[in-house]
């Protein structure tokens, strides 16, 4: 039976996970998404290549376990050479479909967006303030939070509503404030590691910084030399983290 009849008898389509330079390899420990997973191929032109993986469209995505594998696939092709990521989901009827309307009309666009992330990654610094050294240095530059802190002690929350409303206020503000100063700080204490840096949402209400940096992936020691040097600045109040190297989500992200 023929291949596209077999596709079509068995309802498959063709995820997309990203875009790389035609040629390059897939390591062969790496698993698509789907149950069983699918195996991972390329579908290449000219240039360039789509990772791909046949999936059973009448089976929804996003069980568990599938944003993992889509995560990791291109994280593992991160570590190996230039690769753009595509937002979780993308699927197109065919193979024949992926070269007719995803590589052919944008080839151009794609080679030159993977030349220039040749040699890159992408790294992701993360930091949580340790709370009560934080609470701390606010207080001690606080008058007004000092005050709140003594109207409340020993006191039921009925009855200092008002007061804990506003030290909650006060304390909000000025992680913010500290958030965006930390941030700037080790930006400029890593300068020569990255090319470009994005800043991302904090995901705790104690994040110190939360920044993604494009860098090369030869300077990953490098890079993490610096952090480590910068980090000890911060030894009992950040507790710093480097994730990566993983794909460039946070400066070029294709729509699929």
């Amino acid at each position: 039976m023929p291949k596209q009849a077999t596709r079509q008898r068995q309802n498959l389509g063709s995820y997309v996970y990203g875009i790389v330079p035609a040629g390059t390899k897939v390591p062969a420990d790496v698993q698509g998404l789907g149950d069983p997973a699918g195996k991972v191929k390329l579908i290449e032109h000219e240039d360039i290549a789509a990772l791909v993986s046949d999936v059973n469209v009448d089976q929804p995505l996003g069980r568990p376990g599938d944003f993992l594998a889509h995560e990791g696939l291109l994280d593992a092709m991160a570590d190996k050479g230039p690769v753009l990521p595509f937002r979780f989901g993308g699927v197109l009827a065919s193979t024949e479909a992926v070269v007719e309307e995803l590589l052919a009309p944008h080839h151009d666009d794609f080679k030159s967006a993977l030349d220039q992330l040749q040699g890159y990654a992408e790294f992701v610094v993360k930091g949580r303030y340790a709370e009560q050294t934080v609470l701390a240095e606010i207080l001690a530059e606080s008058p007004e939070a000092q005050g709140l802190r003594e109207a409340i002690r020993g006191k039921p929350e009925d009855a200092t509503r008002n007061e804990r409303i506003r030290l909650g206020e006060i304390i909000t503000a000025s992680v913010e404030a500290k958030r965006a100063m930390d941030t700037q700080m080790l930006l400029d204490g890593l300068t020569g590691h990255y090319m470009q840096a994005s800043l991302r949402d904090p995901t705790h209400e104690w994040d110190a910084v939360h920044v993604a940096l494009l860098s090369e992936r030869d300077d990953q020691k490098g890079l993490e030399k610096a952090m480590k040097e910068f980090g000890e600045r911060w030894t009992g109040r950040v507790d710093l983290r480097l994730l990566g190297p993983m794909a460039p989500y946070d400066f070029v992200l294709a729509q699929g």
